[in-house]
């Protein structure tokens, strides 16, 4: 099941328990044969034989060893899948030849999306996490090795970038992609064409801001560890904010806004509810904080009471408001002049007579658009009238 042909005896352990249980190694393995499963074990070939054909094709770019030179364990694989050295070289000189062809390179990018994961983008490219990289298909394999011959070690990073078309591998690094948002700190581009090789880094030293990885579960394997977790984030992030097809979206600032925005924080590797209410500062939709929406009323300003929300259903309500009602008024119309907003209870007791919409104007060129928002969520508030009043000719 391991080695995908028939193992010899060095590669065997408590052989002498299975010579004297059978009476011959080869009757033990005519009895395990026959309840093996042959598809599995035909998966375990063809991924040994790839192994074999990689290895080979990439020993084009050192001293090819004698076959007597290479290691027992690979003589026996390259006769059990090849027949003879000869053929099995040949086969990994064509499979070279395959690499650098792009219509080779986007049918197995389709394969292995299919069948690993990954992130594939039409017929431009195709990412994938470099410990998947040995499962990839052979030519894809190869065409990864061609460009680590002028990188170095693959392992080391985090993130394996194929370029269909132009004969390109990028090879990305983060600080640590066991985050939810991992910080891309390296980027190298290896052009096979060209032997050329460019960095880009980012931190502190260099003065650029690393940018930050979205949609991490793209490039994983539904095998990984925390791969759910990631996926359901991700998912979470996407109705939050916009994300590309290379994964870039906002600034680690910009995105906690729209976070904190959206009632919630980010809690290890999760989207949580956020329980503490927002500043009087932060953004209450697009144009407006909360501040303009809760300290805008005349009795408000003259008392300086504190008028706050009690409860994060308000703040909720009061960001609905914004969104739904007053950010298009203001998009249309222009800028807006709020007299009246969220009402608490002690406001209230302080405002003369009863709570009211202003009279209806008389002159023709002003026009009042009311809009009624329930902020009164589990009684620690009340129902508030926002009145917005612009003179338009």
């Amino acid at each position: 099941m391991e080695l995908g042909r028939e193992p010899g005896l060095d590669e065997i352990e408590r052989k002498e328990e299975l010579e004297a249980t059978f009476g011959s190694f080869a009757r033990a393995y005519r009895a395990a044969h026959g309840r093996l499963d042959q598809a599995a074990v035909d998966a375990s070939r063809t991924q040994r034989s790839d192994d074999v054909l990689v290895y080979l094709a990439l020993q084009t770019f050192r001293r090819r060893k004698p076959y007597r030179h290479l290691e027992i364990g690979l003589q026996r694989d390259v006769k059990a899948f090849f027949g003879d050295y000869g053929s099995a070289t040949e086969m990994a000189g064509r499979l070279l030849r395959e690499a650098a062809n792009p219509q080779s390179l986007s049918v197995a990018c389709q394969t292995a999306s299919e069948t690993i994961g990954g992130w594939l983008v039409d017929d431009h490219y195709y990412q994938v996490h470099s410990s998947l990289i040995g499962r990839l298909p052979a030519v894809l394999r190869i065409y990864i090795g061609c460009a680590g011959v002028l990188y170095g070690d693959m392992a080391i990073a985090d993130i394996v970038k194929i370029h269909i078309a132009s004969g390109k591998v990028t090879v990305i690094q983060c600080d640590d992609f066991s985050a939810p948002l991992p910080r891309i700190i390296e980027r190298v581009k290896v052009s096979l064409r060209n032997q050329e090789v460019r960095m880009f880094s980012y931190g502190e030293a260099t003065g650029y801001e690393p940018p930050i990885l979205y949609m991490k579960s793209r490039f994983m394997n539904e095998e990984m560890t925390g791969y759910a977790e990631q996926l359901e984030f991700d998912e979470q992030i996407g109705l939050i904010t916009k994300v590309n097809e290379d994964s870039r979206g906002p600034s680690m600032e910009e995105l906690l806004t729209k976070v904190r925005q959206a009632g919630l924080k980010i809690a290890g590797n999760a989207l949580v509810k956020d329980d503490h209410p927002p500043a009087l500062d932060d953004p209450c939709g697009s144009n407006l904080t909360y501040r303009d929406l809760i300290i805008c009323g005349e009795t408000a300003l003259r008392t300086g009471l504190p008028n706050l929300p009690k409860s994060l259903e308000s703040y909720k309500a009061l960001r609905e408001l914004a969104e739904n009602v007053l950010d298009p008024v203001i998009d249309w119309y222009g800028a807006i002049q709020l007299t009246y907003g969220f009402c608490s209870p002690e406001l209230a007791k302080k405002i003369p007579g009863r709570i009211s919409a202003p009279p209806a104007p008389s002159h023709a060129e002003s026009i009042d658009w009311p809009s009624t928002v329930d902020c009164g969520a589990q009684g620690n508030a009340c129902n508030g009238v926002a009145w917005i009043s612009r003179r338009h000719k």
